[in-house]
């Protein structure tokens, strides 16, 4: 009898390794075992993930559930097993929710088709987990820029100082180009979010937008975001979002590539199997050298990208359609074409920079549609404006010929740092009339720059295209880009000392950095 009460103790020791894979029923929810240690709990009522054990170790918050968008307050929950797969379907009026589990494989593969967007405007998928045993949010430079619990709130809800330094949830994003994996971990536990580049195609914005990954509060939250409205430059887009997936690890990251083929079967509404989709080929021209480029493309339906190296491209997995093409040279629209995909062939396009780049007489920053090279450009995306880490943002006098671009400000408010003045000395071959170029590639609150070139004041420009979101605060410099040119008639410069004075205008206020401001990406005189 001792023998039999040790043997059973030792067993029920023993890692969930063994069990049986496949899905049971107890009482209003559905429990999704992997064979291979994950036991994911769906509540049948609403589809959120109630429980989820890896290997007996609870990684779920017991407060707040795991959910698309804030929860789907009611839905029908209905499962099925065959060739080793469970497929979980959680459907709304709305929206068709798959959470999908191989044997043997600790990950939740997870496919979501939307019909309309939520009327809260925020497409998600949320895990809220467990802090005490997932306890390190998602890391940048070292720092986990999303931590934000016991912090004092410094702007709206969602920015925080925490221990003398900002924090927000926002400065977790990363880039849609380069986001492909990100998690939060734990002693013996990881557990991430893999987005397979082509999982973005029903996504908006392009491929340098960016949005939120992780949030520490009393609990780990770690999210997708399909579509938001934070910083928003183009309408949403709806239909099959995915494949992605929530891979739950002893704390490696997983790799980025995402095997999915064996979906292609399932019935998944919306979803489009690679024999389905077709591939593009091509060569781009007149970029700059040195700077990055990618090849976009766009419909209402879908949007893709690829980087360009070489003067060639291949972009595979396509929709079929026909696509505006886009030339970026860094994160900067230098030309557009069109092309037609057709499934389970190859078209061809080619595309030429159609930029306007004169001969400067000087140039400050570089024409790429971002700040890189200014003044806390360098910061700026995990540290708010106001943060002490921050160099002095000015008002900034900047001599060309030997001020740094480093001293240049990459952004300008119209509380805190205006005017930018330029000091040049000019000679004789370079007075007469001129063009002021002045870049810029956001604006929040109709800020946009005026000069004042020694006695000539330049008329106001129109106010840019609204984008109803804060921006640079919230740890981005991707808006719409603009372009200010500012006619400097002959006799105004002098063959000696000029200034040049960039305010920010707008017929909006605001106090400090929420004031109206714009981004820098490059000035220049020609």
């Amino acid at each position: 009898m001792r023998f039999l009460r040790s043997s059973l103790a030792f067993l029920a020791l023993l890692p969930r390794a063994f069990a049986a894979f496949g899905v049971t029923t107890s009482g209003s929810n559905l429990i999704v075992d992997s064979g291979a240690g994950l036991l994911t709990t769906i509540n049948t009522a609403n589809g959120d993930i109630t429980s989820l054990t890896f290997n007996g170790k609870q990684l779920q918050d017991s407060s707040k559930f795991t959910q698309l968008s804030s929860g789907l307050g009611s839905a029908s929950v209905t499962s099925s097993v065959a060739n080793n797969v469970a497929k979980i379907t959680i459907t709304t009026s709305t929206i068709t929710h798959y959470y999908i589990v191989q044997s043997g494989v600790n990950t939740l593969y997870i496919g979501t088709f939307a019909s309309a967007e939520p009327t809260v405007g925020e497409l998600r998928f949320i895990a809220r987990l467990s802090k005490a045993n997932v306890p390190n949010g998602v890391t940048i430079n070292g720092e986990q820029v999303s931590e934000v619990n016991g912090g004092t709130a410094i702007e709206g809800t969602d920015v925080f100082l925490v221990n003398g330094q900002t924090r927000s949830k926002f400065y977790s994003s990363v880039p849609f180009i380069r986001d492909q994996v990100h998690g939060v971990t734990g002693s013996g536990v990881g557990v991430y979010i893999i987005v397979p580049s082509v999982s973005y195609e029903s996504s908006s914005g392009g491929p340098f937008f960016r949005d939120i990954n992780n949030q520490g509060t009393a609990q780990q939250e770690l999210y997708w975001y399909m579509n938001s409205n934070h910083e928003q430059t183009e309408t949403y887009r709806t239909g099959f979002f995915g494949p992605y997936a929530m891979a739950v690890t002893t704390g490696a990251a997983p790799s980025a590539n995402l095997n999915t083929t064996f979906m292609d079967s399932l019935g998944l509404q919306g979803y489009v199997a690679a024999s389905g989709r077709g591939t593009v080929t091509g060569t781009y021209s007149g970029t700059l050298a040195g700077t990055a480029v990618t090849i976009g493309f766009k419909n209402s339906a879908a949007q893709y990208w690829i980087a360009g190296s070489g003067g060639t491209f291949s972009r595979t997995l396509m929709k079929p359609g026909t696509y505006t093409v886009t030339l970026y040279q860094g994160e900067l629209e230098a030309g557009t074409a069109s092309v037609s995909v057709t499934a389970g062939r190859t078209s061809t396009v080619n595309i030429a920079s159609s930029l306007s780049v004169p001969n400067a007489i000087w140039r400050i920053g570089t024409v790429d549609g971002t700040p890189a090279g200014f003044l806390n450009a360098d910061k700026i995306e995990t540290i708010h404006p106001s943060d002490t880490r921050m160099s002095n943002w000015g008002p900034i006098t900047f001599t060309v010929g030997s001020s740094a671009a480093t001293s240049f400000p990459m952004a300008q408010f119209k509380a805190v740092n205006n005017p930018t003045t330029i000091k040049w000395t000019a000679t004789s071959a370079q007075i007469g009339a001129r063009t002021l170029r002045i870049r810029t590639t956001e604006a929040f609150a109709g800020g946009r720059p005026q000069i004042i070139v020694n006695s000539f004041t330049s008329a106001a420009p129109a106010a840019p295209p609204a984008v109803d979101s804060r921006g640079v605060t919230r740890g981005t410099w991707r808006g719409l880009n603009q372009v200010y040119d500012f006619a400097i008639p002959a006799g105004t410069l002098t063959a000696s000392s000029n200034t040049i004075q960039i305010n920010t205008i707008s017929g909006s206020a605001g106090d400090a950095f929420l004031s109206p401001n714009f981004v820098y990406d490059s000035v220049e005189l020609f």
